[in-house]
């Protein structure tokens, strides 16, 4: 699995938390960066990871901010991205097994290292539940103003 991560710099060390911290032979990490704690604009990596999922060049996309707010409201301006901000391994199944999400967002100020990593976790293992109603509620998001 091809994962694309990136961060803002208050996202930057968890960002590499996770990466060596998540070692599977089956997980590959394309970083998008940013490669430092110097300031740099959120909306710039966001939309680098989002490109990438939704032109497939990666299965899924990680994005890391300091609330993870600005990392999810960019990244679903992107068409064909479902950007879920996850605090908690739960969240991050629920927004994959329900919602299809295909990039998980974090906030580096509100999430632990290993609380993170298993947040992460649970995001590449869990599958899309493939319930009608959860695809059709799918297809009514991709999109929502022909659809209301």
């Amino acid at each position: 699995m091809k994962i694309a991560i990136g961060s803002d710099h208050a996202g930057f060390e968890l960002k590499e938390f996770i990466k060596n911290n998540i070692v599977k032979d089956s997980v590959v990490f394309q970083d998008v960066g940013t490669d430092s704690k110097e300031s740099v604009d959120y909306p710039d990596f966001a939309y680098r990871v989002a490109k990438s999922v939704a032109e497939n060049n990666s299965d899924l996309g990680i994005l890391i901010c300091s609330s993870g707010i600005g990392m999810s409201i960019a990244a679903n301006k992107v068409k064909g991205i479902r950007a879920a901000l996850c605090s908690t391994p739960k969240l991050s199944e629920m927004s994959k097994l329900h919602n299809n999400a295909n990039i998980l967002t974090m906030g580096a100020d509100y999430i632990s290292p290993e609380s993170a990593v298993e947040t992460v976790l649970k995001f590449i293992s869990t599958s899309f539940s493939d319930a009608p109603r959860h695809k059709r509620r799918i297809e009514k998001i991709s999109d929502i103003e022909k659809n209301n």
